[in-house]
């Protein structure tokens, strides 16, 4: 799916809620509708042979999570754990992933005219992951599709839980 059709979907759709949040410097957007709960960090038991960016796996009410550091999977210069640190929990496709970020900003509409396509620029996200910029006000989100994300083989989580 080429970027266009990528936006044409967005911007049928009407306007959508995001989730969003910091890492580094930058600032994401998720789809709201994926994001099950937001909690605060705690260190999750450790899985061996997993990527570096898996931090292990926490137990959330009787299902085993595995906490992806979307720091280091995104390559950022620093990833320290305090007081603002997040995991997001995501419920994809029946499988529940959650994801370390630097905090989370707030939860925006964003109308179909205030997204643009994404530049194609060499990053450490797989392009296609990436739906758009939005833009609000002076503060430029880069949207993702979160599942697309996840479900991407390097990520590794598909054996994890079948």
């Amino acid at each position: 799916m080429g970027m266009m059709e990528k936006l044409n979907d967005l911007t049928t759709s009407g306007a959508r809620e995001y989730l969003t949040f910091r890492l580094d410097q930058e600032e994401y957007g998720i789809d709201i509708l994926k994001v099950q709960e937001i909690r605060g960090y705690e260190p999750p038991t450790r899985v061996a042979n997993a990527p570096s960016f898996i931090k292990g796996v926490v137990n959330l009410r009787g299902t085993i999570v595995p906490i992806v550091d979307m720091r280091l999977k995104f390559n950022c210069a620093k990833s320290e754990y305090n007081s603002f640190t997040v995991v997001i929990v995501l419920n994809l496709r029946n499988r529940i992933v959650g994801i370390v970020v630097d905090s989370v900003s707030d939860v925006m509409e964003l109308p179909p005219e205030s997204l643009k396509a994404a530049p194609d620029i060499e990053s450490v996200i797989d392009s296609s992951a990436v739906l758009g910029l939005g833009s609000v006000g002076d503060r430029m989100l880069i949207l993702l599709d979160i599942e697309k994300l996840m479900s991407a083989p390097e990520m590794g989580l598909v054996s994890m839980s079948e």
